[in-house]
């Protein structure tokens, strides 16, 4: 039996980024060289936020809260990362190509609808099923899972074993720093390949399902393509440097009834970039993305949460954030971090017209920021707990804002 490390969340993620392969806690060998192995968390966070009031007016619904009043709520739930239960079935090697099959099932624990007694019905979220092919030429991934545009400014975040920003209830997971310090990238099918190991150096390029870009995409006729460059290294004195950028395009046609641009294109376009450095017990790192039609919460979030890839008049929005962090391990048992970010969009020449204008219309979101503090205590191999603040806020183009405060304890168990 193999018991995976701490960290070991991270590490299977790393694997549908084709970063690493995940520590199985159990592998049972068949015949033929044929494996089976699993991994999982058990990820169980108690939060409390509060919120001021949501200001007045048509404008974008804050995912702090729509309350107009100041908000409240205690929880029981998953944090960033859901729970999981994974399994992978390897299969014997054959002319020097190793492939697997990895399947992981990631459920919340909280009910859907909070409050109600009877309501039993957690999300379960089939995010990962892929298989890979990998030999001297590189690999092969085919299936669901985790876009490579803005993969890493996610895995690298110290709240995605944390909470992070708490939503209001009826979300599946809490924030982290999306929203707040990059978009959430998704899981999503695709097929992908990847160069073998250059000195450190890994190319990534994959072939993904296209998204609508806006409530007036009428055609989603061309593929996603995206792409990552990687850099991972150990340095002298048992220091480490990781480094990556990643991009991504799609085009999509608009309605020929649509109000604006009527049978023209839109696209979603972006680059990410970050770097890390890590030496002695301090990890320091920076990323940050830029782009057009992509949203404020999701890449090419379209109109699930407010207007915000295009403006009224059908043009993409500009887009960028960053994060900075930087963690400290006090001993083998205590680590320390903090970090801070911010999601932001400009205004277009629609929106100016609008806000000089005085007419009602719904107010796009301007900046979202959040900073966050964890305490983690590793109790053991499998075992850890968390403390964690973070405050997030808000501001609108019109300069109006809300801002939310929320504390989590919480414990994870990995194997």
């Amino acid at each position: 039996m193999k018991r995976s490390n701490l960290y070991g969340a991270i590490a299977a993620m790393m694997l549908v980024t084709g970063v690493g392969t995940a520590n199985a806690a159990f592998v049972v060998g068949g015949e033929n060289g044929w494996q089976l192995s699993t991994d999982g968390i058990v990820d169980v966070f108690s939060v409390y936020q509060t919120t001021s009031p949501k200001p007045a007016g048509d404008r974008f619904t804050s995912f702090l809260s729509s309350s107009a009043d100041q908000y409240q709520n205690f929880g029981v739930r998953v944090g960033l990362l859901p729970s999981v239960i994974a399994f992978n079935v390897k299969a014997p090697t054959v002319n020097g190509v190793e492939s697997a099959v990895r399947v992981g099932i990631y459920p919340s624990i909280q009910n859907r609808n909070q409050n109600t007694r009877f309501e039993v019905n957690p999300n379960i979220d089939f995010r990962e099923f892929f298989y890979t092919a990998k030999g001297k030429y590189g690999e092969l991934l085919a299936g669901r899972a985790l876009n490579l545009y803005q993969g890493k400014n996610i895995l690298t975040d110290m709240t995605l074993l944390t909470a992070g920003v708490v939503p209001s209830p009826g979300t599946s997971t809490t924030l982290g720093h999306i929203g707040y310090g990059y978009l959430y990238t998704n899981f999503g099918p695709q097929l992908r390949y990847t160069t073998p190991d250059f000195n450190g150096v890994k190319v990534a390029f994959s072939v993904n399902e296209p998204y609508k870009i806006s409530s007036d995409t009428a055609k989603t006729n061309s593929p996603r393509i995206e792409t990552e460059i990687s850099y991972a290294t150990v340095l002298g004195g048992g220091s480490s440097l990781q480094a990556w950028a990643s991009a991504m395009y799609q085009s999509a046609t608009r309605s020929n009834t649509a109000a604006a641009r009527p049978g023209e294109d839109n696209h979603s376009v972006g680059g990410a970039a970050g770097a890390s450095i890590g030496f002695g017990g301090l990890d320091l790192l920076a990323s940050g993305y830029l782009g057009e039609g992509l949203g404020m919460i999701s890449a090419q979030d379209g109109d699930a949460f407010g207007s915000s890839s295009t403006d009224a008049a059908g043009k993409e929005r500009t887009h960028f954030g960053f994060l900075a962090q930087a963690t400290y391990k006090v001993n083998p048992d205590i680590k320390l971090g903090i970090n801070y970010g911010q999601n932001r969009q400009l205004k277009s020449d629609d929106d100016s017209a609008k806000l000089a204008g005085g007419g009602a219309f719904s107010i796009p979101m301007e900046k979202q920021e959040a900073a966050s503090a964890i305490a983690v205590y590793n109790f053991n191999k499998f075992t850890q707990f968390v403390a964690e603040y973070s405050y997030a806020q808000n501001t609108w183009q019109d300069n109006k804002t809300q801002h939310s405060n929320s504390f989590a304890i919480g414990t994870m168990f990995y194997w």
